[in-house]
């Protein structure tokens, strides 16, 4: 399986000894707080203003991620609804000095575009000359 190329990150980050458990591979939590950031920054491209995570599913971890592994995280705009958009997330780590990564961990986040008092709205529609990306980036 190919890492998704390097246009489509939306994170990386070097994972650091603070982030670890006792028994020195990264925290969990830790990893999937990076992927709901790169869910939420895709999120927020599409719904042109806020967004909040509402559920995070599916969310498998594959393999350890370890100190000073470099660690990207790719968000891909997966289906929109009214108010809602999914969005799979991948992390891949690449050892410090290594040349291939590996999948560590999967995932489905779905957000909600809210206004200002925290409510659910509309998702703004897409004029048919803007190309939305798998990211969820506008080129238009």
């Amino acid at each position: 399986m190919a890492e998704p190329g390097d246009d489509s990150v939306a994170i990386r980050v070097v994972a650091m000894p603070a982030d670890t458990n006792p028994l020195g591979d990264i925290f969990g939590g830790w990893l999937m707080c990076q992927m709901d950031l790169a869910a939420g920054s895709t999120a927020a491209r599409r719904s042109g203003g806020r967004a909040v995570t509402i559920a995070a599913d599916s969310m498998t971890f594959l393999r350890p991620v370890k100190v000073g592994d470099e660690v990207s995280v790719y968000a891909t705009l997966d289906r929109t609804g009214r108010t809602s958009m999914r969005i799979n997330v991948e992390a891949w780590r690449r050892p410090r000095h290594a040349a291939a990564a590996e999948k560590v961990t999967e995932a489905a986040f779905t957000f909600v575009a809210v206004d200002d008092d925290g409510l659910p709205r509309p998702l703004p529609e897409i004029d048919d000359t803007i190309d939305i990306a798998a990211d969820g980036t506008t080129d238009g």
